[in-house]
């Protein structure tokens, strides 16, 4: 196939020095380099380790980007900044750091870098306004935020002020595993994160559904994270499930036909055959191109496998960068 530009939708970025303005601000992250490799990344004393040196170098991410055919990434910030149970003003103030950096990187790199917003999800009029700003005043995308917070489902009440902020800015909202459900029984063989963080995506995608939010708005672009989680191959059970079950009826009215046509997917898969099984199912113009970059079950060859799917030319152009610049045009107008 002929070149096309590629974009990264599912990316996160921590840099040094956006640690040490948080540590500044009261929120105590710190990234202690190990080797030229990787890095110890402390968040209020919760340790993460390896973060690979791309997370927070800008050199590397260039470099590994370039050596992988990577033109573009959407950075966001990494998950375990999100810190929504801190003290609401210095939730908002670690969200606005971080943005305000992202917009730096992509001042600097405005051909390699794009961004999407963090947001202090537990106060959703202030979240609303913080995509509103980073959208009107930096040119951002959208958002990257947490599939539940402090165990509150998205479909709560609350976040309405959000969504509809959100559909008003046609904001690309990306939902992303994080507190995960069942984390008492998944602490052995990284069970949180090979089985949870799918599991929590999938009751974000659920709740949105089953709560009403994707019908009370109708344009909000909703992106699953690591290919949906389990949403692409459990639709037609929770279609299934409006039909014989009362529950499932009490904020949708008629019969849910293609719920997972309504959500928007990365490549995040690790096999060919399953990418394959869920453009199958949910069609090629939902699905976007995402690595997951910098972390240890990120797809860093993601343009490849890509490049290497059974499937027409044109659809893997589609994913690769043209339903996201179809995205992007539909923003502009």
């Amino acid at each position: 196939m002929s070149k096309v530009r590629t974009i990264d939708t599912h990316t996160h970025i921590l840099t040094l020095e956006t640690a040490a303005l948080l540590t500044k601000a009261g929120a105590k992250v710190t990234i202690t380099p190990l080797d030229g490799e990787n890095a110890t990344f402390d968040v209020s004393g919760v340790v993460y380790k390896p973060f690979p040196t791309g997370g927070f170098d800008i050199a590397r991410r260039l470099k590994d980007m370039d050596e992988t055919g990577v033109d573009v990434h959407v950075l966001s910030a990494s998950p375990q900044t999100y810190l929504y149970n801190l003290d609401p003003e210095l939730s908002a103030t670690v969200a606005q750091i971080q943005n305000d950096q992202m917009a730096k990187h992509v001042a600097a790199h405005p051909d390699r870098f794009m961004a999407l917003a963090t947001l202090p999800l537990a106060q959703p009029a202030r979240a609303a306004d913080e995509l509103k700003r980073v959208m009107t005043q930096h040119k951002f995308k959208g958002a990257m935020f947490a599939s539940n917070v402090k165990g509150t489902n998205l479909d709560d009440p609350m976040f309405e002020p959000l969504w509809a902020e959100a559909e008003k800015l046609g904001a690309f909202m990306f939902v992303h595993p994080n507190n995960i459900a069942g984390a008492d029984r998944l602490k052995a063989y990284y069970l949180q994160n090979l089985i949870g963080n799918p599991l929590d995506t999938t009751i974000a995608a659920a709740s949105l559904y089953f709560g009403g939010v994707m019908d009370r708005y109708p344009k909000l672009k909703v992106m699953l994270a690591h290919g949906g989680g389990f949403t692409p191959y459990q639709a037609a059970r929770w279609e299934h499930g409006w039909k014989v079950r009362e529950e499932a009826k009490k904020n949708i009215k008629t019969q849910p036909k293609n719920i997972a046509g309504r959500f928007i997917y990365d490549t995040i898969l690790h096999s060919d055959k399953t990418l394959e099984a869920m453009i199958g199912l949910v069609g090629v113009d939902k699905v976007m191109l995402g690595s997951d970059y910098p972390y240890d079950m990120a797809m860093l060859d993601c343009v490849a496998h890509v490049r290497g799917l059974k499937i027409s030319d044109a659809d893997k152009s589609a994913i690769l960068s043209g339903n996201f610049e179809k995205f992007l045009a539909g923003m502009a107008k």
